[in-house]
C-alpha cells in the first residue's frame, strides 16, 4: 500500500519504493518550495497528471549524468562553435517551464507539469534553486532546460525545443557550468536513449543516494549560475 502523506508528515524511506523501475514511493503532501526541497535532498520527485494527487518517486535503477562522462558528437560540437544561438541563464525561467509544459513530444501526449507544478518551480527559482539555461535566437526563445540545484548536485527536469539542436545546444552549456562549479553530477531521473547519447547511464538507487548524500550538503558553488565563455563551453 502506497503511504499517504499528510503536509506534517515526513517521506518515508527510498528503499520502500515500489520494487518496479519507476519506484513510486508515496502520494498526497503539497507541491510547496520545502517540501520540494525536502524530497530532492532524499532523492525524491513529483510526478503527476492533472487530477491526480501528487505522487512521488525514487526509480531503481536512477540515470544519472556525470560531468566528466558527458559526450558531445563532432556535429553538435561544430552547431556550438558556430555560435547559431545566443545562451542565457535565468533570463526567462517562467517562459522555459511554460514551453516545457505545452511544447508537444514525440510519442508523448499531455504533461505533467501542470500549473501546480509551474509555480511550485517558480517559488524554487526565488529562492534560488531552481535555473534556466536558455538558447536565444534574433531575439526569440527557441530551446532551454531547467532544473534544480542544491549543494553541488543539480537534478534536471525537462527540456524543450522549437528549433533543431536548441536545447542540445542548452545542455552543453549547463555541463560547462556545471564543471566549471565543481558540480559533479546531473540527476536525469529516468533511463532514455535520448539522454544515454550523452553518456548519461543507470546507476542503483543505493549508489545514486550514497552521492546524493555527500553532495547536496556541500556548499553551493559562489556565482555558478552565469553562461561560460564561448571559447570554453567545449574545453
Amino acid at each position: 500500500m502506497i503511504p499517504w502523506l499528510r503536509s506534517d508528515r515526513e517521506f518515508p524511506p527510498i528503499d520502500t519504493a515500489l520494487d518496479d523501475p519507476n519506484g513510486l514511493l508515496a502520494a498526497g503532501g503539497d507541491m510547496s518550495a520545502d517540501r520540494l526541497l525536502a524530497a530532492y535532498r532524499k532523492g525524491i520527485f513529483p510526478w503527476y497528471s492533472e487530477g491526480q494527487p501528487v505522487l512521488w518517486w525514487s526509480p531503481d535503477p536512477r540515470m544519472v549524468l556525470f560531468i566528466q562522462e558527458f559526450i558531445v558528437s563532432r556535429s553538435l560540437r561544430k552547431v556550438v562553435r558556430r555560435g547559431r544561438f545566443e545562451v542565457r541563464v535565468d533570463s526567462a525561467f517562467g517562459a522555459v517551464i511554460e514551453l516545457c509544459s505545452s511544447t508537444p513530444r514525440p510519442g508523448q501526449g499531455g504533461t505533467w507539469i501542470t500549473p501546480a507544478v509551474i509555480d511550485a518551480y517558480r517559488a524554487l527559482h526565488v529562492r534560488g534553486h531552481a535555473h534556466s539555461v536558455e538558447t536565444w535566437r534574433e531575439g526569440r526563445l527557441v530551446g532551454g532546460l531547467y532544473g534544480v540545484s542544491i549543494g553541488r548536485m543539480f537534478f534536471g527536469e525537462s527540456m524543450f525545443a522549437l528549433e533543431t539542436d536548441a536545447s542540445k545546444v542548452a545542455l552543453v552549456h549547463l555541463v560547462a557550468i556545471l564543471r566549471r562549479a565543481g558540480v559533479p553530477l546531473i540527476d536525469c531521473q529516468q533511463e532514455t536513449a535520448h539522454l544515454a547519447n550523452f553518456g548519461a547511464r543507470p546507476i542503483s538507487r543505493r549508489a545514486f543516494a550514497g552521492h546524493l548524500a555527500a553532495l547536496v550538503n556541500c556548499p553551493a558553488p559562489a556565482g555558478a549560475w552565469v553562461p561560460v565563455p564561448a571559447p570554453s563551453v567545449l574545453a
